[in-house]
């Protein structure tokens, strides 16, 4: 259930990074209080997961994943560019956290 959690977090993490286009730097007031909302969100769905899932695991789950899945929402919908170093990039944040999650394996 940690897992669904953490997981759960980083969407919202992840929804709340992407409002942050919206804000227009913090002075649109609605997609500001939204954008708090679903950080507030996702920093206590981390709380929750923490009390089962290492912190370093958890930690390091939440701020890759959500850094993976914002570069590649950035990418297909934003028209982002893809590069030989943002994709190597990527490559060494997905064996960074497969590393960290599989050293904490039971």
């Amino acid at each position: 259930m940690s897992w669904l959690v953490l997981l759960a977090a980083i969407v919202c993490e992840v929804c709340g990074t992407l409002t942050l286009k919206f804000t227009e730097g913090m002075t649109r007031l609605w997609p500001t209080v939204l954008m708090f909302a679903l950080y507030l969100c996702s920093l206590w769905g981390l709380s929750v997961a923490v009390v089962k899932i290492p912190v370093g695991t958890a930690y390091a789950v939440w701020s890759g994943l959500g850094t993976l899945l914002v570069a590649a929402i950035g990418v297909v919908w934003l028209k982002e560019p893809v590069t030989l170093l943002r994709s190597l990039s990527a490559l060494l944040i997905i064996m960074g956290v497969a590393g960290l999650y599989l050293s904490t394996a039971e």
